[in-house]
């Protein structure tokens, strides 16, 4: 299993900037893929940002631009980098790893991002 710890969000003016850690442990040799989902009230969870094992990363088209998926392998974090942040990218965010030894991921317990008008 893999145990994911989020932290970083909170409550931001609009055009401001935060930035969200996801910290993995356990079985972290497995992790082949790692991503940022967020939802809002009401909507479905939605795909953001995500980073593989090679440091390939691929983008929402409504976040490209303005947010950057990184890793630290060291200590075993990903990061998501948001900056020019709308009311719109108010949600939830979690991350998700994809592992080689489990189908489904797992899951992060998710962070609140508030962005203030």
């Amino acid at each position: 299993q893999v145990q994911l710890v989020e932290s970083g969000g909170g409550l931001v003016q609009a055009g401001g900037s935060l930035r969200l850690s996801c910290a993995a442990s356990g079985s972290i040799f497995s992790i082949n893929a790692m991503g940022w989902y967020r939802q809002a009230p009401g909507k479905q969870r939605e795909f953001v940002a995500s980073i593989t094992s090679g440091g390939k990363t691929t983008y929402a088209d409504s976040v490209k631009g303005r947010f950057t998926i990184s890793r630290d392998n060291a200590r075993y974090t990903r990061y998501l980098q948001m900056n020019s942040l709308k009311s719109e990218d108010t949600a939830v965010y979690y991350c998700k790893v994809f592992v080689t030894t489990y189908p489904y991921g797992y899951w992060g317990q998710g962070t609140q991002v508030t962005v203030s008008t």
